[in-house]
């Protein structure tokens, strides 16, 4: 099961990385685009769908390798065991809070699929398509903010900690500027 979410995560990460591949191919497109004349104005319909997909694609894997913002001048001045209560109750706080967003999100697309909703821009789709990878990327980190938390409770280090750590015993602290 482990490797599975971690390649669930990792692929997660990827596809993110693919849509900001996209959006600098459509970026430039539109440059060389308006450029020559063409109608490229749909285009940044698609680019900002795709912002939201790669940004909403990779955040589970963001988590587990530590990559998001978190305060830790309070985790670093306790002991171990109190460390580990502190992070079973934010991780439990942020599961219950990306629970909600989940759910809401799901209903809010489905929604929008029920009642054959479509974009307002210039390039009209139904709106559920693009709405649906916000949907996917708040069950990915839901997922993941689950696993983490079951991993914390067993009495693990957590990923996002393992691999600062990981990084700084490799002398990167460039996540700390």
């Amino acid at each position: 099961m482990r490797r599975f979410l971690d390649r669930l995560y990792d692929g997660a990460g990827a596809l993110g990385a693919f849509c900001v591949f996209l959006i600098f191919v459509l970026m430039i497109l539109a440059g060389v685009g308006r450029q020559m004349n063409w109608h490229v104005s749909g285009l940044n319909d698609v680019v900002s769908w795709l912002c939201a997909a790669a940004a909403f694609f990779a955040m589970a894997h963001a988590f587990r390798h530590g990559d998001f913002v978190r305060v830790t001048l309070l985790l670093e001045a306790v002991p171990p065991k109190v460390r580990r209560v502190l992070d079973v109750i934010c991780l439990l706080i942020a599961a219950v809070s990306v629970s909600y967003l989940t759910y809401w999100a799901t209903s809010f697309t489905d929604e929008s699929y029920e009642f054959a909703e479509m974009a307002t821009g210039l390039v009209v789709i139904p709106i559920w398509i693009p709405q649906s990878t916000f949907v996917i990327g708040c069950w990915l980190l839901l997922i993941a903010m689950i696993d983490e938390l079951v991993g914390v409770v067993r009495g693990e280090k957590p990923s996002y900690q393992r691999a600062i750590e990981e990084r700084h015993a490799a002398g990167d602290f460039s996540s700390d500027v």
